[in-house]
This record gives structure tokens, C-alpha cells and sequence, in this order.
């Protein structure tokens, strides 16, 4: 049995502590950059500051290292599911985990998952973090459409050099405070299934720019399960619903769920977490 989440964490009282959103990317570019989301949380109110396009992973790493402090949701996994480390014999504490992820290459990382997929059966090819279906987010192994195993292994590594803190998985700055977030688990609460972004230009559409506006739509009026209002100047609006991408609301979910975690005891973990896997806000 894991063992559960273990310093508690009481909710933070206001004023809260300067917030960030990241939509991550395991190989960004002046195209298609990690963007930062910048904000503060004001009662139930989320209020934007700045979005940052960040071009390379070491632009981010050394954006990371700047000492202000944060909150921050982080759109990357944090962890790999139990069953698939047990099964690869691969150390099972985090840091020693994270450890050895860090030293492969990204193509011994697809042909070990590649191989354990092979021998499953159809309909369970993946292995899955417990959080993965409440969230209804990839499992952290997937090395396609998305890449998460990817951005495991780029991001964490920088949070870890950062020495930022990784509540329930390591120690670090209190006052920068990294946690898992999945912008998908919110747009679904107000879509449904319907898409609102798209890198490919052929399915940029009409019909994901409307899902855009419905989205931000819903984020400023609050409904969403965070119970959170976002505050948007006009042209904030604007750049938002005219990023086809996506990855600018992408950052600004996150954005919401970190502001979400700081009124929640253990940063919104519930009781037993996986200190292996880890868990994703809000799910």
C-alpha cells in the first residue's frame, strides 16, 4: 500500500501568494511556445496579469529560477503510473524515479512503453495513474497525440533544478509552489466533447473559435467546479479567443486551478494519494 500524502498543508489564508498557468511543451519553439500565465486571486475573483511566451526549455528552466514567489498549475505530468514501474522494475520512491526517467533518451522511453503496450491485451495497452480517469487526461505514459511521457521528462527535470516545491512528491522553495494541472479537465466541464483548439490550420474552424468564446464565457461567470470568476481586460479577451491553439487558455485553466488549490488542504489532494503517481488539481 502507498503511503499517503504526508506534511498536511492547511488552505492558505488571503492574501494568496502571486499565481502562474504553464501550458508546457517537451519541444517548444517561437511557433508553438510554453506560455505563462500570470495572476492573483482576489476572493472568488482570478484576476490575468501577463502571458509569456516562453520559446525554449531553457528560456522556461531559467524563468523558473527567478526567486518571486508563486502558485502555480503546471499542464505536464508529475508522476508515472505504479503498474507500469513495478512491471519495468524502475525504483519506487519519486525522487529516485525521477532519477533514472531523466537519464533515458526519448527513444529508449517509446520503445520500453512501446513494448509493455505490445504485450497487453487490446483495451488495456496503457497503464494508468489513479487520477487519470477522474480527470479524463492521457495517461502519463502515452509517447503520442499527446507526448506526455515527453513532457514528463523535460519539465520535471527543470522543476527539480529549479528547486521549486512539488508537494506530496518533494521538497523544495515554499515560496514557488509547482503543481500538476490539466486545462481539459475544465474546458469539459463547460464543452462537454466538443473541441476548441487545433494546431493543424485545416481545423482551425469556426465552430472550436465558438467553443473558445463559450469557454471564456463560462470561466468569467464561474462556471466551472472551482467555483472561480475570471477578470479579463477586453483585449485579454480578445487574445484568448483569438489564439487558435489554444495555449494561451490552456495556461489561463491552469491559472484557475492553482488558484483553486490554495484554499484546499494538502493543495487539493484527497487523502491517500499515490506519492508515486502523484494527482492532478481539481480532479
Amino acid at each position: 500500500m502507498a503511503p499517503a500524502f504526508s506534511p498536511p498543508q492547511p488552505p492558505l489564508a488571503a492574501p494568496w501568494p502571486p499565481l502562474i498557468g504553464v501550458d508546457f511543451s517537451s519541444s517548444p519553439t517561437a511557433r508553438k511556445p510554453i506560455v505563462v500565465a500570470q495572476g492573483e486571486r482576489i476572493g472568488a475573483v482570478v484576476r490575468l496579469g501577463a502571458l509569456s511566451a516562453l520559446p525554449t526549455l531553457s528560456d522556461f528552466g531559467a524563468w523558473l529560477k527567478r526567486p518571486e514567489p508563486w502558485v502555480g498549475g503546471f499542464d505536464l505530468p508529475f508522476g508515472l503510473p505504479r503498474e507500469l514501474v513495478a512491471h519495468l522494475g524502475w525504483p519506487t520512491d519519486w525522487p529516485a524515479l525521477m532519477d533514472h526517467y531523466a537519464q533515458l533518451s526519448r527513444a529508449q522511453i517509446r520503445d520500453t512503453f512501446a513494448a509493455f503496450c505490445a504485450a497487453r491485451p487490446v483495451g488495456h495497452k496503457f497503464a494508468h495513474r489513479a487520477c487519470d480517469k477522474p480527470a479524463g487526461s492521457s495517461p502519463s505514459m502515452k509517447w503520442v497525440n499527446p507526448p506526455v511521457a515527453y513532457m514528463l521528462h523535460a519539465g520535471v527535470p527543470l522543476l527539480r533544478e529549479a528547486g521549486v516545491s512539488l508537494p506530496g512528491l518533494a521538497a523544495g522553495d515554499p515560496q514557488r509552489v509547482a503543481l500538476e494541472a490539466y486545462p481539459g479537465l475544465l474546458a469539459r466541464d463547460v464543452l462537454g466533447q466538443r473541441s476548441y483548439k487545433a494546431d493543424d490550420v485545416a481545423r482551425q474552424t469556426p465552430e472550436r473559435l465558438i467553443a473558445r468564446k463559450d469557454l471564456v464565457d463560462a470561466l468569467e461567470q464561474g462556471r466551472t467546479r472551482l467555483g472561480l470568476r475570471l477578470k479579463l481586460s477586453h483585449a485579454q479577451r480578445e487574445a484568448l479567443v483569438d489564439d487558435p491553439q489554444g495555449d494561451k487558455l490552456d495556461a489561463v485553466l491552469c491559472l484557475m486551478q492553482a488558484a483553486w488549490a490554495c484554499t484546499q488542504p494538502r493543495w487539493g489532494w484527497p487523502e491517500g494519494v499515490d506519492p508515486l503517481e502523484g494527482w492532478i488539481l481539481a480532479a
